[in-house]
């Protein structure tokens, strides 16, 4: 599980806390969406959750790991996955292969095994054919999944989503979500940050966060119907 204990966070320079006494608890193999208008914070949040950044109060515990250790960044980091917004800020290799190696390659697994993940993380994304394409030459969805692919080379136990179907068209923004969802049937959770309605309707529970906090939490039902 994912704990948030009372979170604060300010950016350096800042006086004003992003976050503010943010709860929250995300089990393993649960769907949530966290919306909010624009800077209320939510993109901040998620980045607390796979350790990029550190609380300035409170505590964020990942599988009994507390963030603020930071001896154990990396295994937090392998187990909560985290799929940026904008996919070339993610991509670094030369080929789609390279890119999806490279985050087993930083675990020393054996090169046989560093293969089959990067096989079977594009092949769960559709994407195994694109293996020796360039980067560079994908669409905006094609990058996007690569994305997700590094990710589940990882084999991670949740993936947070920053707004993962922004700048698509609707086909590429349906391929996305589906994949989203069968991850999630597999056991992955997933912490998906939207602003778009229509894609958070079959979560397990939505979180609405307004200037730092999370204000309405509970199920599609309950939220759209102001409870």
């Amino acid at each position: 599980m994912i704990k948030v204990e009372n979170l604060v966070h300010r950016y350096d320079g800042d006086d004003v806390p992003v976050l503010r006494g943010i709860n929250l608890e995300i089990k393993e193999g649960e769907y949530v969406a966290i919306i909010g208008p624009i800077g209320c914070g939510k993109t901040t949040l998620i980045k607390h959750l796979n350790a990029l950044l550190a609380p300035t109060e409170g505590n964020v515990w990942v599988d009994g790991m507390n963030t603020r250790d930071t001896s154990i960044v990396g295994e937090i980091r392998r187990r909560v996955g985290m799929v940026f917004q904008n996919p070339d800020n993610q991509i670094i290799g030369m080929t789609v292969e390279e890119d999806v190696a490279f985050g087993p390659g930083n675990l020393r697994l054996p090169p046989r095994e560093i293969r089959q993940r990067v096989t079977e993380a594009l092949q769960a994304v559709g994407m195994g054919s694109y293996a020796q394409r360039h980067p560079h030459t994908l669409s905006g969805g094609e990058k996007r999944l690569v994305t997700l692919a590094d990710i589940l080379a990882m084999n991670p136990s949740y993936i947070a989503l920053d707004e993962p179907t922004s700048s698509l068209d609707r086909a590429t923004r349906e391929v996305v979500l589906s994949i989203l969802r069968r991850l999630n049937g597999q056991g992955i959770a997933m912490i998906h940050v939207t602003h778009n309605m229509d894609e958070i309707t079959s979560a397990d529970r939505i979180m609405v966060m307004g200037d730092g906090r999370i204000v309405l939490s509970g199920t599609p039902e309950e939220v759209f119907s102001g409870v």
